[in-house]
């Protein structure tokens, strides 16, 4: 067999297989809109490209230490301090090729074979089959628009088992845009007391909250700081996507010590320029454009679910933040699949299939772009279900 065991685990991603039916109908000349893509629609500001063109121009352009430049851990210290009150050495701290590797490192460096890892569904696609790749065994808890799309401490008691290695916690959640609050937080770190259960806090949306606090999961307690591994980015707050910024922190040195030694024999420090240029988005120094991004996509969402919610069939929790819409189709169909591909192909419309969430009669609908094609994606949605509703009737 030419394939490894472990590659042959991973399952395709859905969010790849709409996105190529996307691109297949576009190169055949259909007008596509696009609603798939997990990445803000504005660039990257000013402060960071210059920073970027300096460090090129200084000639910063050699191998770095593999956890990071010793000023961009700090400048990452200093963030974890004034936005969310903790404390971290600029030792306890590792930079990576976005907080996807963040994540590969942790579960690579803790999971073993039959390690069982809770995740609440809907999730981000990539938590389950990084589990799987480490050899471990997704536990998904369901929740649903009655829970906010975030589970319960009830839930999380009922979940664990003596297996159980990791609780990973997304907030603001992909797809979702739930937000844990800091009451549903203590909750579950109690529920948590008394375990070695290690928190893998995904806080990549961190500053894209709407109407609510955003809370980091370690703050909760000096317990819950001893267990939770703090993972975030700039890609999404920032608009830096491509540039490929991602970071963990833990006060565990053996875990710290273990992860950096597995990115050594990897990939190595992530790009000079990179470190350079997200210095000062660390430093708040593009706080404003942050803001302005942020109010951006509240507005937007006010909106958009507005006119989803005006739309016979469908309904949708306006999100406190991140900037998608998980939309309820299950008074329509309960195969997100074909229903995702139907859209496509008749009005094309590219939406997410909530199947590859882990939770069937739902789409992810990305409102990272323009109110004018927004309004058109709906209006073509629209008309979708009346000829649906037509060809039943």
């Amino acid at each position: 067999m030419l394939l490894s065991d472990r590659v042959q685990i991973l399952s395709p991603s859905v969010t790849i297989a709409i996105s190529s039916l996307a691109r297949d109908l576009k190169a055949q000349g259909k007008d596509i809109l696009s609603f798939a893509a997990g990445e803000p629609d504005f660039a990257t500001p000013r402060g960071i490209k210059d920073e970027a063109i300096k460090a090129i121009n200084d000639g910063f352009t050699q191998y770095t230490a593999v956890a990071g430049i010793p000023e961009l851990l700090e400048a990452i210290a200093i963030k974890l301090k004034r936005d969310n009150n903790l404390s971290y050495a600029p030792s306890d701290i590792i930079v990576s090729n976005g907080a996807k590797q963040s994540l590969f490192n942790l579960f690579q460096a803790t999971l073993n074979p039959e390690d069982e890892v809770i995740i609440p569904a809907p999730y981000w696609v990539t938590y389950p089959e990084l589990v799987k790749y480490a050899g471990a065994v997704p536990v998904s808890i369901d929740t649903n628009e009655r829970s906010g799309f975030k589970i319960t401490a009830d839930q999380l008691q009922e979940a664990i088992t003596p297996k159980t290695k990791m609780l990973i916690l997304t907030t603001p959640s992909n797809p979702t845009g739930s937000v844990y609050s800091h009451k549903e937080l203590e909750a579950l770190a109690e529920v948590l007391k008394g375990t070695d259960i290690i928190v893998a806090s995904d806080e990549m949306y961190e500053k894209l909250v709407y109407g609510v606090e955003f809370v980091a999961s370690a703050s909760i307690s000096e317990d819950m700081y001893q267990r939770t591994v703090t993972i975030n980015g700039l890609s999404k707050s920032v608009a830096m996507t491509g540039w490929r910024f991602g970071y963990l922190a833990t006060p565990n040195k053996a875990l710290i010590g273990a992860m950096n030694k597995l990115q050594s024999q990897s990939t190595s420090n992530i790009n000079s320029i990179t470190q350079k240029a997200a210095i000062p988005a660390l430093l708040g120094k593009v706080d404003t454009e942050i803001e302005s991004m942020r109010q951006a996509f509240e507005s937007r969402a006010t909106e958009v679910v507005a006119l989803f919610n005006d739309l016979d069939g469908l309904s949708v929790l306006k999100p406190q933040g991140a900037f998608y819409l998980f939309v309820n189709i299950k008074d329509i169909s309960n195969d997100s699949m074909q229903f995702c591909e139907d859209l496509l192909k008749s009005t094309g419309v590219a939406v997410v299939p909530g199947i590859g969430f882990g939770s069937e009669g739902y789409f992810r609908f990305s409102f990272a772009t323009d109110m004018i094609t927004i309004r058109e994606g709906v209006r073509r949605i629209e008309k979708f279900l009346r000829q649906k509703r037509t060809t039943i009737l």
